[in-house]
């Protein structure tokens, strides 16, 4: 059986339903996250359910479990699906009701589904390196919030998909902010920059992982918004996220790095995260 979570019950994902008035399928009005299993167990369950509680509280919706009891329920779910190597989804609405733009009456209770997948991890993609293309941001200014508004990525995952590259490198003007699905790391001279936890990017679980690692193995590690023309004079690009890992980046648009092989740092970071998942 392939079991699904909705609304506090384990249910057959083909009797689960969610009504065509539900404000996340109307208006994007919800929160998400993606959490990695590793060999059956969750990897960062609990860095991924504090973001998951924090996206809720910045846009005032109630989560009606204790961030205990809803963990126990996802893990239940995951050992339910018998799944390995892959991830649970879950998502949060505001719920069900009438259309209209202001938020319904506090008894409307939001709408939680999640559900497992097995995915393995993309190991010749990280032997190998990814390319990617200088894409514009032109999100909203709360990427802080892990909501399911995401027209402005899925557009430029789209234009860099399209010419055959991985990601999208998304910038605001001559600043480089993160990637459309992932975080963005350059390296120059064996230390490492990346865009601060601000609201213009999202605090990616994996970049904590990052941060950590470098901390514990003397990585300068160094969070401070990064342009353009200093991303193409890096010495190595990365990128990270749930489902990437350490991702290394060998060109962006015509800029080659490190004759397209992989960096010492990446490689360095890509060991010690592996060290993570197996610890």
């Amino acid at each position: 059986m392939n079991t699904v979570f909705l609304n506090g019950q384990l249910v057959d994902r083909g009797e689960a339903k969610v009504d065509i008035e539900d404000r996340g399928y109307q208006f994007g009005d919800g929160i998400y996250e993606v959490i990695r299993i590793y060999n059956g167990e969750p990897f960062t369950m609990k860095e991924h359910m504090d973001r998951l509680y924090e996206s809720a509280n910045k846009i005032q919706i109630d989560i009606p479990f204790s961030k205990q009891e809803f963990t126990e329920k996802l893990i239940e779910l995951a050992i339910l699906n018998k799944v390995n190597d892959g991830i649970i989804y879950l998502q949060i609405t505001r719920g069900t009701s009438a259309r209209q733009h202001h938020f319904p009456a506090p008894e409307v209770k939001g709408n939680i589904v999640a559900y497992t997948k097995e995915m393995a991890r993309p190991v010749s993609k990280m032997d190998e390196g990814v390319t990617a293309k200088l894409v514009e941001d032109v999100r909203w200014l709360r990427c802080d919030i892990k909501s399911l508004n995401l027209l402005g990525n899925l557009l430029a995952k789209q234009e860099a998909a399209a010419e055959g590259h991985f990601e999208a490198i998304l910038h605001r003007g001559e600043t480089v902010t993160e990637g459309s699905s992932s975080n963005v790391f350059i390296v120059k001279d064996k230390v490492i920059y990346t865009h601060p936890p601000t609201n213009l990017i999202l605090n990616g679980i994996t970049r904590k992982v990052i941060q950590k690692v470098c901390q514990e193995n003397n990585i300068t590690f160094i969070e401070e918004a990064f342009s353009i023309a200093q991303l193409q004079a890096a010495d190595e690009v990365f990128m990270a996220s749930t489902t990437s890992e350490v991702m290394p980046i060998i060109k962006v648009d015509d800029k080659v790095y490190g004759e397209g092989k992989i960096g010492p740092v990446t490689k360095k970071l890509q060991s010690l995260f592996q060290m993570q998942m197996e610890s």
